[in-house]
């Protein structure tokens, strides 16, 4: 091609990047807040050191990152990053021991100090260049231009299944939206919808915050009220203006799909063997939760290899290697996409392709790598796939086809049933009966003045709801991974919902007891009780 010549079409691709929230000052060390620490240093880290070299460069990208409310609210939080830099600092102590256990082992010991230079790296970007701040590392990136950022809802509610209110919804939005403006001082254009679900109507409560366009699955367009001219290759708006763009399934494939997708070529590393299921517990200790139970270190020795035969040793080169030809793999494929759907559209074609951002290094310790090279290769134009934001697609089209998109979602089967099944719809009861409950306590202090006391309860009883319906919850429960625990958050916030409405009905509310609650549940500091007054 050409080195002027037109492109084929567009590239869009779109980082999700959300935990939830797993905060517990009332423990010393906690489990799950490993999960936070690990996106750090094998996702979040290296996705702005990417961001980084690509300045350096000055690489044209374009990149959409999603960020969760409870994921900023994690990040910004003194305790965690405080126990986050222990957490690395143990991380390099290991390392540092695995350079003496390995030291007649050449192979191992060539990879364990890998690991020390990776600990090194990940504690210099993240003390030395970013105090200890990774937002203001995203926005740094987004000043540029290149890093488009976004959000999505408070706690990650699967809104499909919250819909039997509309305050319940609308809260969602509005809490995650103002958690996300408060962190950048903007408020964001689109909006990821957790889990991609989507239901007819819920493009209202969008428009109503401001929001200009939001993505689902393939189906949520190729079923929509209208056929879709331009299939998942051009967004459509509903009749209120709010803009749907849909989830490529090709180039969802070819990154996710466990048979095809790239993260299970045997050269890659592989994530389930980590010494800390595979060394001397007495060894490990110092380095587990309580000196036994066996966890992730991070210091992995293996590649994926094949069939059942022993795990072959990683060779970090070679999967390197790997990662760039399969970037190059993954543009060819975009071009030629493009260029037969292209042919028969009206305007030049876009693909979507929206992953979890934790895919990118802490599943796939090489995504982060993939990802560069796709960014680097596609700002090259003889390479006929141009990236681009969603929100500069719809600048370069304003108009698009007007259709309500079906209800659907990213999850198995397509609709709601990871959502709501045998294993976790004893939960919807209760969140309902929750929600019902905060809002009429909104609607009957209406036009009132409560204590400043009063005022603090109500705010943290809105809190427990919005943390009691969190996606995570049922969805852990449904997969089976932490149940205990998924199950212990669930009853835990509506108890505490419970506690706190219970003691504002009969005005005898414990500060004490008050005070320690807002110190476990610190989110969303500016969270106001009187949105959820259904007549607000």
């Amino acid at each position: 091609m050409a080195k002027n010549a037109p492109q084929p079409g567009f590239l869009s691709i779109i980082l999700h990047a959300h935990l939830p929230y797993v905060r517990h000052p009332e423990h010393e060390n906690f489990f799950e807040e490993h999960w936070l620490f690990e996106a750090m240093t094998e996702c979040y880290l290296p996705l702005i050191s990417v961001l980084d070299r690509l300045q350096v460069d000055n690489i044209d990208y374009r990149l959409t990152l999603s960020l969760s409310p409870t994921l900023l609210s994690m990040l910004g939080d003194d305790l965690l990053q405080t126990r986050y830099l222990k957490y690395l600092h143990s991380r390099l102590e290991l390392a540092e021991k695995e350079i003496i256990r390995t030291r007649m082992q050449p192979e191992y010991h060539k990879l364990a100090r890998l690991y020390r230079r990776f600990f090194l790296n990940t504690l210099n970007t993240y003390q030395d260049c970013y105090q200890g701040n990774l937002v203001a590392g995203f926005k740094k990136h987004q000043a540029t231009g290149k890093l488009e950022l976004i959000t999505t809802a408070a706690t990650h509610g699967f809104l499909p299944l919250l819909n039997v209110s509309a305050t319940a919804v609308r809260n969602q939005i509005k809490v995650g939206i103002a958690t996300f403006k408060a962190q950048f001082g903007f408020a964001p254009t689109g909006f990821w919808l957790p889990e991609c679900g989507y239901y007819p109507g819920l493009e209202t409560a969008l428009a109503d915050a401001g929001i200009q366009y939001f993505f689902v699955d393939s189906h949520g367009l190729q079923d929509a009220s209208s056929a879709p001219r331009n299939g998942v290759y051009a967004p459509i708006a509903c009749s209120n203006g709010v803009v749907a763009f849909a989830r490529d399934p090709e180039s969802s494939r070819q990154v996710w799909s466990a048979k095809e997708g790239y993260p299970g070529d045997f050269d890659y590393r592989e994530y389930y063997s980590d010494i800390g299921f595979e060394l001397d517990v007495d060894y490990l200790a110092p380095y587990l939760l309580d000196g036994k139970t066996r966890i992730n270190t991070g210091i992995k020795y293996h590649c994926v290899t094949g069939g059942n035969q022993p795990k072959d040793i990683y060779r970090p080169e070679q999967a390197l290697v790997k990662a760039h030809e399969h970037a190059r793999d993954f543009v060819a494929k975009c071009q030629r996409q493009l260029n037969q759907v292209g042919a028969t559209m009206d305007r030049q074609p876009l693909i979507v392709a929206p992953y979890d951002a934790e895919l990118f290094g802490h599943w796939w310790f090489e995504g982060s790598h993939w990802l560069e090279s796709v960014l680097r290769l596609t700002s090259e134009p003889s390479n006929g796939v141009q990236l681009i934001s969603c929100d500069d697609y719809l600048t370069r089209y304003p108009s698009q086809q007007v259709a309500t998109p079906a209800a659907s979602s990213w999850g198995e089967q397509g609709y709601s049933s990871y959502w709501i099944n045998e294993k976790n719809a004893w939960i919807y009861p209760l969140l309902h009966k929750a929600e019902q409950e905060m809002e009429t306590l909104a609607h009957d202090l209406q036009g009132l003045t409560p204590t400043d006391l009063q005022t603090r309860a109500l705010n943290q009883a809105a809190r427990s709801v919005l943390l009691a319906q969190a996606s995570d919850w049922p969805f852990i429960l449904k997969s089976g991974t932490a149940f205990d625990y998924a199950n212990k958050r669930i009853t835990d916030h509506l108890a505490r919902f419970n506690y706190l409405h219970d003691s504002i009905r009969k005005n005898r509310i414990n500060e004490r007891y008050l005070t320690a609650l807002e110190l476990m549940d610190n989110v969303f500091p500016d969270i106001d009780f009187r949105a959820y007054n259904p007549s607000s």
